[in-house]
């Protein structure tokens, strides 16, 4: 099996919305985390879709999961206290009722600007590396930063890139990476990704769109807003 974990647990505090977390809200009368599920629930090779979410918005989900008909979500399950907690929860389901040979495609709710394309390529670079890691080139200086807040190190552009989602794995590796973690206490890996890489794992990575973005504050919303905006007059003209 092929399964999407979708991560929409977050309550969107850098976003200041205060009626709907950032998942939920609006572009052209359709939620964010709908645009998300959609390109899954469409891709041919996906066979099942696990949720993540916010417990007390797990009805308003389920009634919107059942409004657009997407019949490939499987599950849909409360987050925990964090990230790295809320990802293992959503493993755990998969882990507990599909097969363990499963290749698992975690992604963020709030990133609806993947492509039928970057799916197809990471289910084939897990088929033949073990993983796939989506990324994008840097198209900004990055340096590391000084104690004192000077500049320090500058990196060649050419040599970074964005990692971004979805990270891929089998079910069965990256769920014990994170009884592992548990075991030795080690609760601050920042993605699947970091936590993969510490344990030992080599890593592939599988190139995706610039606009693959992150619908994380006021801005980001803006910017996915104007790209559909964007896709839909193309539409009306007929390209």
């Amino acid at each position: 099996m092929n399964i999407a974990i979708i991560f929409a647990g977050g309550s969107g505090q850098r976003m200041n919305t205060r009626s709907k977390p950032k998942q939920f809200l609006d572009v052209h009368g359709k939620p964010v985390i709908i645009y998300t599920l959609e390109i899954f629930q469409e891709h041919k090779d996906i066979d099942g879709i696990v949720l993540v979410c916010i417990e007390s918005w797990i009805e308003y989900t389920k009634k919107l999961i059942n409004k657009y008909n997407l019949t490939k979500v499987l599950d849909v399950i409360p987050g925990g206290k964090s990230g790295q907690e809320s990802i293992f929860l959503g493993l755990k389901t998969a882990y507990e009722k599909y097969d363990k040979e499963s290749i698992v495609l975690i992604h963020d709710g709030v990133r609806p600007l993947i492509n039928d394309g970057v799916i197809t390529n990471c289910l084939d670079c897990v088929k033949q590396n073990g993983n796939a890691i989506t990324i994008s080139p840097a198209i900004e200086t990055i340096f590391r930063k000084s104690e004192d807040g000077t500049v320090g190190d500058i990196f060649k552009r050419s040599d970074c890139e964005l990692a971004k989602a979805p990270q891929c794995f089998y079910l069965k590796d990256i769920y014990n990476a994170h009884i592992r973690s548990q075991k030795e206490n080690k609760c601050d890996f920042i993605d699947s990704a970091s936590m993969m890489q510490y344990y030992g794992n080599k890593l592939y990575t599988v190139e995706g769109p610039a606009e693959n973005i992150k619908i994380t504050t006021p801005s980001d919303f803006y910017i996915f807003r104007a790209i559909m905006d964007a896709r839909e007059n193309l539409q009306i003209l007929g390209f």
